[in-house]
């Protein structure tokens, strides 16, 4: 089937995730234009529309893109460079010199490539990046048709990319500016996190956040050591510290929040700001468990985010949510916390709301962007299906992924990507590989 202007796809179930939890069975969607022209039943469907295209998905699932509101894609070169260490050496003694080695506007493009082609196989959309060299994100991921979010990295120390802060707020808001418009590619202001930005720019940010209407993405309470240091530096918690800076608005998205006390948590809830749940790297990097449930309970709204591959190691949204919620549940005790219903949502809606993308998509609903994905349920891991939603996320996984679409075209077709050249994308990783590791472990 080509990517027509209009079509019809059926299917068992379709899972609007609005609102949550509705599950509706021998459904289509109907797309017209990039958008979602009707959901309504196969029978109904039929007729309706009886000279568009049709494709049947007899056995399984549609459900909204999947959105990951937090990865640094390009470090899929990095995958496995360092396993089994605890954050600060992880970053210090092996990531960090490896990026001041190789980070570059190749590195980045390549990458990138090969990030976006394992996202789109893994039910991704639209995911939301954090790293040097933005402008090549942009473009790879434009030229594959995948939506996404380009965060105009802010830090205080210099890098291949740009020489201090002011330098890289000058050249995020050249690549806002170049991008401005576009009908896949958004930004988001990124300073790195409290302990690699300083108050002035933080200051900025919150100044500029309000003037251009962008999110502010952020590392935040990802260790104890970092609330800790911040104590030390400043006297306060690095949310306190943030929100003295202006930035506690339902601008900001935190990611991580493996730290945070109650009293926090409700004046996340009283801004309105978002919380990025990255259960995996957390858990690899022994960071601390972000206390999902009782950001759920105080109406937080919770994206969720694969981080990157070099901490986690695989750009797989919807292993994150089976793992975030058995986390919820083992660190409750509570066999009912994060329900299933509830981590869909945070992988759809609550991404796209966290990302200021709502009202375009995270759930099949008629004048929304036909970004969804197919998965095919057939399988005998996936048998028999009670529950649709729950097997979603504790049998399916990212092989059930057949068909993706983003703004109604087909970027991915019975798991054939349709917009890149995987094998010329895997040869290029294999050569990054090479060079990195001989660089990372020198021969004598």
């Amino acid at each position: 089937m080509t990517d027509a202007a209009r079509f019809v796809v059926h299917a068992r179930w379709v899972i609007p995730v609005e609102p949550t939890g509705r599950v509706l069975q021998h459904h289509a969607l109907a797309v017209q234009g990039g958008r979602i022209r009707a959901v309504l039943p196969s029978g109904a469907a039929r007729e309706q529309f009886a000279d568009w295209p049709h494709l049947e998905r007899p056995h399984h699932a549609l459900i909204p893109g999947l959105v990951n509101a937090h990865t640094h894609a390009a470090m899929t070169l990095l995958r496995g460079l360092a396993d089994d260490l605890p954050l600060k050496p992880w970053l210090e003694q092996h990531i960090w010199p490896a990026e001041q080695r190789f980070v570059g506007r190749q590195f980045v493009r390549d990458g990138t490539a090969l990030a976006v082609a394992e996202m789109l196989k893994a039910g991704i959309t639209c995911f939301s990046d954090m790293y040097f060299f933005g402008e090549e994100t942009a473009e790879v991921a434009a030229a594959a048709g995948l939506r996404a979010v380009i965060g105009l990295i802010v830090i205080d120390f210099p890098s291949a990319y740009a020489s201090d802060a002011d330098d890289y707020l000058r050249r995020g808001l050249e690549l806002h500016d170049a991008w401005r418009g576009h009908a896949l590619i958004r930004a988001a202001f990124a300073p790195h996190a409290p302990y690699t930005v300083s108050d002035a720019p933080l200051k900025q940010i919150a100044v500029l956040a309000q003037e251009l209407d962008l999110p502010v993405h952020i590392h935040l309470h990802e260790t104890a050591h970092e609330v800790a240091d911040s104590e030390s530096r400043h006297g306060v918690r690095p949310l306190e510290r943030l929100a003295g800076l202006g930035l506690l608005s339902p601008y900001l998205i935190g990611v991580h929040a493996t730290q945070l006390l109650a009293g926090e948590i409700a004046s996340l809830a009283a801004a309105g700001a978002s919380v990025v749940h990255c259960p995996e790297s957390n858990m690899k990097l022994a960071s601390g468990a972000c206390r999902l449930p009782a950001l759920l309970a105080a109406g937080v709204n919770v994206a969720i985010g694969t981080d990157g591959a070099a901490s986690n190691n695989d750009l797989d949204l919807l292993g994150e949510l089976k793992t975030a919620g058995l986390l919820a549940k083992l660190t409750t005790g509570d066999a009912a916390a994060a329900p299933a219903p509830a981590l869909l949502h945070m992988a759809t809606l609550g991404g796209a709301k966290a990302l200021g993308l709502g009202e375009e998509t995270g759930s099949l609903l008629p004048g929304k962007a036909a970004d969804f994905v197919a998965l095919d349920l057939s399988a005998p891991h996936c048998q028999p299906v009670h529950d649709v939603i729950s097997q979603l996320i504790y049998a399916a996984g990212r092989d059930a992924v057949c068909d993706v679409w983003v703004a109604g075209r087909r970027l991915l077709a019975d798991g054939r990507l349709t917009t890149l050249d995987e094998d010329a994308i895997l040869a290029r990783a294999a050569d990054w590989g090479v060079r990195i590791a001989a660089a990372d472990h020198p021969a004598g």
